[in-house]
């Protein structure tokens, strides 16, 4: 009979073949659409460091202090980072969860839907470009996190997300956890860059192999935005492994050094979470504090055709507004 490590490593092999279907449909040029609210940030970027500019930035009140981050001159050269299973896979996952980025984006269900990015479907910044225009389209972050989570809902088949939680989870916990810590690094060094699985020791039992350092995150490095961060992976990924996998996950992003600590098996504590929806903005974010600012925090969407004219309106007029001065951040603020 097939163990149910082998079991794994087999649905991990589907994921991967599914990608690369995938691949070949996201290939194909993107819906075209008229309708005017649609443009509101459409990217026209073509280059990688003009993506940035489609964050709002808008006046905001409550100052703070930043945060520097790590410097720009250490920088790792991420195009040379791959995987365990090499950079050819690496490529056709990043394919595949840019394509399912870009499908949840265009969904016709949100209040706008997103076209892919220009960009090519090789490029990493083309997902930092949907990331970037995800938060800055929705000023319910809620809303944000739920669509990150439905995106890596999507990048499994059902019967493993079926299965899991009752399988490996809840009768292996510590099994599970260190499985997760091992899959993480295969399938997520192209999205994080060099990571391995390391102890998490105050987890009951030593937490042996629990754990996933990430040394430097290439998506916060390239987002350069906490509040994105936080929003599009830290509560997101919380919530996908607690939720629909059956395990618990803490992640504690350090935005002085760019790491960030996976500990699988842990739930996260209510100050955890505090201080991470407290942290300052980092020094280089292209918003200077107005994406944070741009999102109320409010799980109440408008409804009203008038209450949505006049958002639409005023994210319009984000763009017009000139640089801040002074970094203050409320996004992640009850």
């Amino acid at each position: 009979m097939m163990s149910r490590s082998n079991l794994f490593l087999c649905a991990l092999l589907i994921v991967v073949a599914t990608a690369a279907v995938h691949v070949a449909d996201a290939f194909a040029p993107p819906i075209q659409t008229s309708r005017a609210n649609h443009q509101v940030f459409r990217s026209s970027a073509t280059e990688n460091e003009e993506i940035t500019t489609q964050i709002p930035r808008i006046p905001t009140y409550n100052k703070r202090a930043t945060i520097e981050g790590p410097s720009i001159d250490s920088k790792p050269d991420y195009s040379s980072i791959s995987g365990p299973m090499g950079g050819f896979i690496d490529s056709i996952l990043m394919s595949l969860f840019r394509y399912k980025l870009s499908q949840r984006l265009y969904h016709q269900d949100n209040t706008i839907p997103t076209p892919d990015s220009k960009l090519p479907l090789t490029d990493f910044m083309g997902i930092i470009d949907l990331a970037t225009r995800m938060n800055s389209q929705n000023f319910n972050r809620t809303t944000i996190q739920t669509m990150s989570q439905d995106v890596m809902v999507s990048l499994f088949p059902s019967f493993i997300l079926d299965r899991y939680p009752t399988w490996f989870a809840q009768p292996f916990p510590a099994f599970s956890a260190r499985m997760c810590a091992w899959a993480t690094v295969v399938g997520g060094t192209w999205l994080m860059g060099e990571c391995e699985v390391n102890d998490v020791p105050e987890i009951e039992g030593g937490g042996k192999s629990q754990g996933v350092l990430v040394k430097r995150c290439r998506f916060l490095e390239e987002s350069q935005c906490a509040s994105i961060c936080v929003n599009s992976c830290k509560i997101p990924t919380q919530n996908f492994f607690n939720e629909n996998m059956g395990l618990p996950l803490t992640m504690t992003p350090d935005y002085e050094t760019g790491e960030c600590q996976f500990a699988f098996g842990k739930l996260p504590t209510f100050e955890e979470e505090r201080l991470a929806k407290d942290t300052p903005c980092l020094m280089r974010c292209p918003s200077n504090g107005g994406m944070r600012s741009w999102h109320n925090g409010s799980d109440q969407r408008a409804t009203t055709d008038s209450k949505s004219e006049q958002w639409l309106e005023d994210l319009k007029a984000l763009g017009e507004l000139e640089e801040l001065k002074i970094s203050s951040c409320s996004l992640m603020e009850d």
